[in-house]
């Protein structure tokens, strides 16, 4: 199987806490790290890419290395490999989820020590156990080992009082297969979904490789078109994507820094190309205007809504988004007018209620006096009938 991954065998890994990154140099590391290829080795490369057969165990091994005049305690971890949102390929642990197609992931499959310490200026060989599945299968099974010194962040500080963490780590990658069959590879739209990337808003398409090998040589054009509002168009075109074997990532499509997500509908469209072959019967054009030839082609169009509140909670996030003063929203003043209408109403029925209240007790007063005055006029009968009768 034809693997176009070029994989360094010491790949510095440079995980940045704060908003200033740092050039990593060879120094930065107390230990080195060199794999040692077995005979089942496919091709010269500087990492591991093992064919085996069903159900094949296999014991690997690495150098470590201390150059140091101290004791250097090393953490290992197995991961297996996923596409970030850069379209680059990681063999390190990371938070991406695995893929649904996934069927054989590298860590149920190799296992090593979690660490082992290193004594001052010496070496020492670690062991990589490695099980290939039993079942037949086309594809590869792609990863990689990860080495990184215990408690190794290194804080540094400025004048101004910026703290920085820097964690520097070597990764090795370890791809397992059992024939060297090509897999054609495969590409799928799952979804289409507003999102941010570093507290930007952006449209995110999740694009799947379901096969079990890599898409290499990427090349997406992509476009959002408003429908609800046809003024509405981002566009984002990318060059030399690579995605790792039954793995998922979002390629985002950017609205642009300072522009608001606005709700209504929209439409996708999306063309990839991918495999370069100067016999390929796609062509593209790349950004130097020079015409590349593909051997694959994929195109996609996908509908979908952005609801206004989900607009909203996105917008209020953005960091490049102008907050609108709240003297500017109309949604405000609207809640104003009919909090205002409501009491008015609300003064209305009581003011209603008390002066039919106020009719009814002089109503009522009007009939005690009515009744006082019949009752009067009754007793100045009496006592008139009465003198007559003394008479």
């Amino acid at each position: 199987m034809k693997i176009y991954q070029k994989v360094l065998l010491f790949i510095a890994t440079i995980f940045t806490l704060g908003t200033v990154s740092k050039e990593v140099h060879a120094n930065e590391f107390n230990f080195s790290v060199n794999p040692v290829l077995p005979e089942n080795q496919i091709g010269e490369s500087g990492y591991f890419n093992l064919q085996m057969s069903p159900g094949q165990s296999q014991t690997l091994t690495i150098s470590l290395k201390n150059t140091t005049d101290k004791t250097v305690v090393v953490e290992e971890e197995i991961a297996s490999a996923t596409t970030n949102v850069n379209g680059v390929v990681e063999y390190s642990p990371n938070k991406i989820k695995a893929d649904s197609t996934l069927k054989y992931n590298l860590v149920d499959y190799a296992s090593i020590p979690k660490e082992v310490s290193l004594q001052p200026n010496s070496s020492q060989q670690v062991k990589v156990s490695v099980t290939m599945p039993k079942e037949n299968f086309n594809g590869v099974i792609a990863g990689g080992i990860t080495f990184k010194e215990k408690d190794s962040e290194k804080t540094n500080s400025n004048s101004k009082g910026l703290s920085i963490q820097n964690k520097y780590a070597y990764v090795v990658a370890l791809l397992m297969q059992q024939n060297k069959n090509t897999v054609a590879p495969d590409l799928k739209l799952n979804s289409v979904e507003p999102s941010q990337v570093n507290y930007r808003n952006v449209i995110n398409a999740n694009l799947q490789n379901p096969k079990a090998g890599y898409l290499n040589q990427m090349y997406v054009q992509a476009e959002v078109k408003g429908l609800s509002n046809s003024k509405l168009s981002y566009k984002a075109n990318k060059e030399m994507l690579q995605m790792a074997p039954n793995s998922n990532f979002d390629y985002p499509v950017s609205i642009g820094d300072g522009n608001k997500l606005e709700a209504g509908k929209y439409r996708l469209s999306m063309t990839v190309y991918g495999q370069k072959n100067n016999d390929g019967k796609f062509t593209y054009v790349d950004s130097k205007g020079k015409e590349q030839k593909f051997d694959y082609q994929w195109k996609f169009t996908k509908d979908f809504t952005i609801l206004g509140k989900t607009a909203s909670k996105l917008n209020s996030k953005d960091v490049t988004v102008k907050k609108t003063p709240w003297y500017e929203n109309w949604l405000i003043w609207l809640g104003l007018l009919l909090i205002l209408l409501a009491l008015f109403f609300l003064f209305f029925i009581l003011w209603k209620r008390r002066k039919k209240e106020e009719e009814e007790e002089q109503d009522l007063e009007k009939e005690e006096l009515k009744a006082q005055l019949e009752e009067m006029r009754e007793q100045i009968s009496k006592e008139d009938n009465s003198d007559e009768t003394d008479v």
